[in-house]
């Protein structure tokens, strides 16, 4: 396999997972924390999806064929899980939980934490990103260096999401109260789109809609 067909692969998979633009979906996630739990919350959420990407990488197909789930069946439920997040974006349900609960609590890493769900997954390993790591580890019939190379391409762009969320924490200072939560709605309605693609895509894939 050509070098260039790993920067291939690590397109995919930046596009797939997009870096750019979980960073404001972070700091919306993340709204009213200390820096300190922020930073907890978006290793964490590096680290888990890593650390699913890497399952499906490895033993992704045999795993989904083998509990009889289908990949459009996990786009759905990702989707639907997804837009359940949205809602709390929207009317805004974290940020009142927050405010009525105290700095104290606010600041603990383990209330109301995003990291696990809805940001490792299904944002950073969603169902896009396991089925790419399925489909570019088994290539040319996944030899054990081929899928060394495409974990670490996966590592790479892990470190792009890394980058985006500390970028995007020194931006919501420039925004403000009111900015952020302007773009936490305007986020929660794009959310809510990419929740219902998620949906569509699955009943395709089933061939429920054609």
């Amino acid at each position: 396999m050509l070098p260039a067909e790993y920067i291939t692969a690590f397109v995919t998979l930046f596009v797939v997972i997009d870096p750019i633009g979980l960073a404001p979906l972070f700091v919306a996630m993340t709204q009213g924390m200390s820096n300190r739990a922020r930073v907890r919350i978006g290793a964490r959420a590096i680290v888990v999806g890593g650390a699913l990407l890497t399952l499906f990488g490895l033993f992704g197909d045999a795993l989904l064929s083998g509990i009889g789930i289908s990949m459009p069946a996990f786009r759905i439920a990702g989707g639907v899980m997804l837009f359940l997040t949205a809602l709390d974006m929207l009317f805004e349900r974290r940020t009142k939980r927050r405010e009525g609960q105290g700095e104290d609590h606010i600041s603990d890493p383990d209330h109301d934490d995003p990291s696990v769900f809805p940001l490792a997954t299904p944002l950073i390993a969603g169902p896009g990103a396991m089925a790419s790591m399925i489909l570019l580890a088994g290539a040319h019939d996944g030899g054990a260096v081929h899928v060394a190379l495409v974990h670490l391409v996966m590592v790479a762009v892990l470190g792009c999401v890394a980058g985006m969320f500390v970028l995007g924490i020194a931006t919501e200072r420039l925004l403000g109260r009111t900015g952020i939560m302007v773009v936490t709605r305007l986020l929660g309605m794009l959310l809510a789109a990419l929740a219902i693609q998620f949906m569509l895509d699955g009943l395709r894939g089933s061939g429920l809609m054609g």
